[in-house]
């Protein structure tokens, strides 16, 4: 694939005079240099966008075909953004290159539901995370970032999305229209110059940019195999932070590179690096001090901590080594000469980003309490003027009753008929009593700790003295996965346990459940609720994070006497306390018919859409960028 020419100010005074924004590169940085073999020029150390050749001089990505810059690239159609070039963009100033001045548009309100109206501002936002979907998916991380870019870019924002280009050699072929953009770049960290590559693939109005290099070439997930996490997540998850933060500068992509007025959106501590980054490694040279970084906490559970000692290999100044410092309590440590020293990338974000989002505003709570914090809770406290809980959408696409392909009959809130005959073929499919007076108990999920699995192992034989049904999907925990082999052997007439995860048998089980059981210790948003409403299914969860947010507890005198509500939650996190809960479900479900259809249309008339979650989001970016970095070293 021939790069595109990319233009260059003839001098850096013009930066302000491009339609778009324009980035910066100082050749002295020494931590990351230009290699492509197509011989990218360095023409004064500035690199620039933009495309009034009145102004610009040009530099040649020497190709195949000869200079690019050639042409007369007066009134370039945007068509990528529906915005189009015109001269008077020349007048604007620094601060005005990202306002769209129509009069007609309405500036978007964070709470307000179903929104559709465009954001008064449009920004340049680049999402940097480890998983997206559909090129990788583990969990909640990639249904958000396969979904929530795709949404903004609908609203008139010109977006990026990065993540590792991952080949493990059964999932390769997803990536098969990414192409590569034969522009190499140098990363220094870890004792060595470190060579990576990028691809990109521009799909629903989003370039998707995969990091290419061997450290992401291996069978496993993302972050492990079968023998555990990889020993070397730090150096790959480093090199992805720095070649992340060069993408938006060094990328021509659709002709136009991003600029370094952008707004980055790191996800969990996989990216945490990226705002230490923007404030150490660019802004006191004069780069990204137009950028802002919101960080999104989607498990705080996960901080990617590793010994103090590997600090020097991340190529920071040693004087940033207190903004990831971390000490393990004495209790923590493995014996009595253990000091306890270790680097936190997760902190270090918390401590350099500009804002701080959460799946949930349960979850922004939960994190600032010692109970919820994980160690963090006292630093959370500290910036919560500036952390804020939005709620996830799903894909209502892929997530719709009546247009799934994986069930077996589809339906509606209108006719909920086919929700009958689901639950009929699930209970065939897996040999069990076609009965549909018994009611039909579902738990899909991940077979650890966080879950709360030990809860249901614990409270199984009594739950089966119930007249009930009960279906477990899931993979983990290998001892709580032959439990669940025995539990079927033990009770084949009432449970039926699926080790392993089949995205079209979560479907069926989705659809054909009448409940759904999440007894989760904590969720920091939780999808799998969402999905069972939106399909008729009654959620029975434990109340916490998002799980308390989306779930709205069954009142049957409200509304005189026609009920509220969509599920039920239970508290505190105990056997007594989830199945007396469990049991109130299944008795109205035998006994009160009416009240239970109540409950099933309401929830799937909930509002599941990503709409509402990208006008937060814009909020939260216009918060951002009236402030100045909150880290800021120039």
């Amino acid at each position: 694939m021939e790069i595109p020419q990319v233009p260059v100010a003839l001098s850096a005074a013009r930066l302000w005079r491009s339609p778009t924004n324009l980035a910066v590169l100082i050749p002295n940085l020494g931590f990351v240099k230009v290699v492509s073999p197509n011989k990218f020029q360095r023409c004064n150390g500035v690199f620039l966008n933009g495309s009034d050749r009145r102004l610009m001089g040009f530099c040649s990505l020497k190709g195949n075909s000869g200079f690019v810059g050639e042409r007369d690239l007066e009134g370039v159609l945007l068509e990528r953004n529906g915005l189009e070039h015109s001269s008077e963009s020349d007048k604007l100033g620094p601060d005005d290159s990202n306002v769209d001045s129509s009069s007609d548009r309405k500036q978007s309100v964070s709470g307000e539901e179903g929104v559709k109206t465009k954001p008064k501002i449009t920004q340049n936002i680049v999402f940097v995370a480890s998983e997206a979907n559909p090129y990788a998916k583990t969990g909640g991380l990639g249904d958000v970032v396969g979904s929530l870019p795709v949404v903004l870019a609908r609203r008139g924002h010109r977006v990026m999305v990065v993540i590792p280009r991952y080949m493990n050699g059964i999932t390769d072929k997803v990536y098969g229209n990414a192409l590569d953009t034969k522009l190499r770049i140098k990363v220094s960290c870890f004792g060595g110059d470190h060579e990576v590559a990028f691809f990109h693939e521009y799909k629903e109005g989003v370039d998707w940019v995969f990091v290419n290099h061997p450290s992401y070439h291996r069978p496993g997930n993302p972050y492990g195999d079968n023998f555990g996490a990889f020993g070397d997540n730090q150096f790959r998850f480093t090199l992805f932070c720095y070649a992340a933060c060069e993408a938006p500068l060094v990328l021509p992509l659709g002709g136009y590179i991003y600029g370094e007025r952008c707004i980055f959106l790191v996800n969990d501590w996989h990216a945490s690096l990226v705002p230490i980054l923007l404030a150490a490694k660019y802004r006191p040279y004069g780069v990204y001090k137009h950028a802002r970084s919101v960080l999104v906490i989607h498990n705080l559970a996960h901080q990617g901590v590793e010994p103090a000692t590997t600090f020097g290999n991340l190529g920071l100044p040693p004087e940033w080594y207190g903004a990831l410092e971390w000490v393990f309590p004495t209790w923590a440590r493995k014996h009595a000469l253990d000091r306890g020293e270790a680097v936190n990338p997760l902190k270090g974000g918390i401590v350099t980003a500009d804002r701080i989002v959460t799946v949930s505003q349960g979850y922004a709570w939960e994190i600032t309490t010692a109970e919820g914090g994980t160690g963090l809770d006292e630093l959370l406290r500290s910036r919560k003027s500036v952390i804020n809980g939005i709620t996830n959408g799903i894909d209502i696409d892929e997530w719709n009753p009546v247009s799934d392909r994986h069930i077996s009959c589809q339906y509606s809130v209108i006719d909920l008929s086919g929700k009958a005959e689901c639950k009929l073929a699930l209970q065939k499919e897996l040999g069990l009593a076609v009965r549909p007076d018994v009611p039909l108990v579902g738990f899909i999920g991940r077979l650890d700790y966080q879950k709360g699995v030990d809860l249901i192992r614990s409270s199984l034989d009594e739950l089966m003295q119930d007249d009930v049904q009960f279906i477990m999907l899931g993979s983990g925990d290998p001892d709580i996965e032959q439990w669940m082999r025995t539990a079927e052997c033990n009770y084949r007439d009432k449970f039926r346990g699926w080790v392993g995860f089949s995205v079209p048998v979560s479907h069926r089980v989705t659809a054909g459940c009448d409940i759904l059981l999440m007894p989760s210790r904590f969720e920091p948003c939780g999808l799998n609720q969402l999905y069972a409403m939106r399909y008729g299914t009654v959620p029975v969860v434990h109340g916490t994070g998002g799980l308390k947010d989306t779930v709205e507890n069954f009142d049957p005198f409200a509304n005189g006497g026609e009920g509220r509500g969509t599920g039920w939650s239970f508290s505190p996190l105990s056997k007594e306390a989830m199945l007396g809960t469990l049991r109130i479900a299944t008795q109205t479900y035998r006994e009160y018919k009416n009240s239970w259809e109540g409950i099933m249309r309401r929830g799937m008339e909930r509002d599941y859409t990503w709409e509402k979650a990208a006008a937060q989001y814009e909020q939260v970016f216009q918060w951002a960028m009236m402030d100045p970095p909150y880290c800021n070293m120039t």
